[in-house]
């Protein structure tokens, strides 16, 4: 018989007055969250809130660009970057620019933790160039966003399962 854990809102925190520390524990093994972060179909489902997501261009592999543009009921929002390292099920590095924040990227680091009893913590550190690039993201709603993203990738992997 499996627990079933209730997944609780990510935690977010600030080490550094450039950076932005998130963690978030995953009801699912870490092959089906690399699966949700990697795959663009399964992307498509969670990543913009649950909301409508156009993956514009997804070359994954070190180099490689990639964008996504959400529709809300506000309008639309554009992400996009390139991948910097790929280590399958483990890790993955990749440049983060929001269009509402035009030339102002952040290096994010991702990374795939196997709990060992089928759940996995999702590790993400973003660096920024500056504290106030990283405060003007902080006071975006990026928070809330990411949250309310997790809960659409949530219900997407209690499906997968």
């Amino acid at each position: 018989m499996t627990t079933q854990h209730t997944p609780a809102a990510a935690t977010v925190s600030t080490p550094g007055d450039r950076d932005i520390h998130v963690e978030r524990v995953f009801n699912a093994t870490r092959d089906r969250v690399w699966a949700a972060y990697t795959e663009p179909e399964q992307l498509a489902q969670w990543w913009g809130r649950g909301n409508p997501l156009d993956v514009e261009r997804w070359d994954f592999e070190r180099g490689g660009h990639w964008r996504l543009v959400e529709h809300h009921e506000g309008g639309t929002d554009g992400f996009e970057g390139r991948f910097r390292e790929i280590t399958p099920k483990e890790r993955l590095v990749y440049s983060f620019e929001w269009d509402g924040m035009p030339a102002h990227p952040c290096i994010d680091s991702v990374e795939f933790v196997d709990l060992g009893d089928g759940r996995t913590k999702v590790v993400i550190d973003s660096q920024f160039f500056t504290a106030a690039e990283r405060d003007g993201m902080l006071q975006s709603g990026m928070e809330g966003g990411m949250n309310d993203s997790y809960a659409a990738l949530d219900a997407l992997l209690a499906k997968a399962g």
